[in-house]
């Protein structure tokens, strides 16, 4: 995979000012402030052009024509194919939620009652909007950090998965009626 630096700086950017500027402004101002910013923007060239347009005597036409004139409408087909795999994730997850609250699995709704609780403490230390944040700088930063440091990360990966699963045997060989799972 070939990154590019400043497509990715400039996403990266975008991104981080949008979710910082929703951490002190309403999710409207934020829109609204950037249509601002855009109309501003395309107003001031289209009357940057005009004057020059005006000046030079010439006749290039709308600066945005070749905008104005391209196609933007979603088809069907694409419509269809988005709607689709909502529907399939929607299904998959109602019914891995159905699984869980209805202890199908003893062991797994209890790992899931363990994950919601450790997530009522992360909820009170952070709101949804830092946790954005922190996923968003994470997913520019995590990649570069492993490909620098992969063996060190998959070493202790490892070992962990190793306790995590040793750990998980040891609970499962304790409750009673609670299967393991073939690996």
């Amino acid at each position: 995979i070939e990154l590019n630096v400043k497509q990715s700086g400039a996403v990266f950017s975008g991104v981080l000012l949008l979710l910082f500027s929703l951490t002190q402004f309403s999710v409207v101002s934020v829109g609204a402030y950037l249509a601002l910013a855009a109309l501003s923007a395309t107003i001031s060239f289209r009357i940057y052009k005009s004057v020059l347009q005006a000046v030079q005597k010439t006749d290039e036409g709308h600066p945005f024509k070749s905008y104005l004139e391209m196609e933007i409408a979603l088809s069907q087909d694409q419509i269809s194919k988005y709607a689709d795999k909502i529907l399939l994730y929607s299904n998959t997850c109602m019914k891995e939620l159905r699984r869980l609250f209805l202890v199908q699995d003893l062991v797994d709704s209890l790992k899931f009652a363990v994950l919601m609780w450790l997530l009522t403490y992360v909820g009170a230390l952070f709101n949804g909007l830092t946790l954005l944040i922190l996923a968003v700088v994470s997913m520019f930063t995590m990649p570069v950090v492993y490909e620098k440091h992969q063996a060190q990360i998959d070493q202790y990966v490892g070992l962990i998965r190793t306790q995590v699963n040793s750990v998980v045997g040891k609970i499962q060989a304790k409750i009673p009626g609670a299967k393991r799972k073939e690996e």
